[in-house]
């Protein structure tokens, strides 16, 4: 089990494969921090451009969310230290309606060309339920077993029991989960339980803040010392691929 910062240089080059932007931020912002401080490649795809993320659609069309949200985005991975970025350019919400080999063989592509060792993204739960999250994590689990080495190693973002414990009363207040959410894992499952060194976290946080649409209010909300700690941990559960086959 990874615990601490050094020992994420394991995780080699590692890709991460998200629904919207922030995704990438809010689950694995200080793994690929650390990951880019140990100098290994990053490559992070995103499948929308979270262009309904809003509750001020007035403000926000959607089109002008799009193009705010893209900035926003090459602005967080610049604090995170990422330079290579994909958008597979579907719409938010509607990835379920995606033909789903089409979206395999973009994403079978992209693990073809960048061969990681370790590839992040959401359990089959999406975390939060969104079905946009389960959708790409349903992508990516084929895409990987079509294209990646059998070594590859494919990650699940996964909530701690300890740290939904912790954080209910806030996650029900911000509506961060739908009903029936989350789906919590037990310490001893995780391959990645990681608190984040506060260097690292208050880096995340920059990061997060830069995504100024979709965090701003929740910042002012918590303050920032509370809104660190509620994003300061990130955990993965190592998930299930076709056993390797003796040549």
């Amino acid at each position: 089990m990874i615990t601490t910062a050094d020992r994420v240089a394991e995780l080699g080059t590692v890709l991460g494969i998200w629904a919207h932007p922030d995704d990438e931020a809010y689950l694995s912002g200080g793994l690929m921090a650390l990951a880019r401080a140990h100098g290994q490649r990053v490559v992070c795809v995103t499948a929308t451009r979270g262009e309904r993320g809003t509750s001020d659609p007035q403000t926000w069309p959607p089109d002008r969310l799009a193009d705010e949200r893209t900035g926003e985005l090459a602005h967080c991975l610049g604090i995170l230290g990422v330079r290579e970025h994909r958008f597979l350019n579907y719409r938010d919400g509607e990835c379920a309606d995606v033909d789903a080999e089409v979206a395999i063989a973009r994403l079978a592509g992209i693990v073809d060309e960048v061969r990681p060792d370790t590839v992040l993204t959401f359990g089959p739960d999406g975390i939060t339920g969104h079905s946009d999250h389960r959708t790409v994590s349903a992508w990516t689990s084929a895409a990987v077993e079509r294209a990646a080495t059998p070594h590859t190693r494919l990650l699940h973002a996964a909530v701690p029991a300890r740290h939904a414990r912790r954080w209910a009363g806030v996650d029900a207040e911000l509506g961060v989960y739908e009903p029936g959410y989350p789906l919590v894992v037990e310490q001893d499952r995780l391959s990645i339980d990681l608190a984040l060194p506060p260097v690292v976290a208050a880096r995340k946080v920059r990061a997060l803040a830069a995504q100024t649409t979709q965090t701003a209010g929740l910042i002012e909300a918590l303050g920032r010392e509370r809104y660190t700690a509620w994003v300061s941990e990130e955990s993965y559960l190592e998930a299930e691929r076709a056993p390797l086959v003796p040549a």
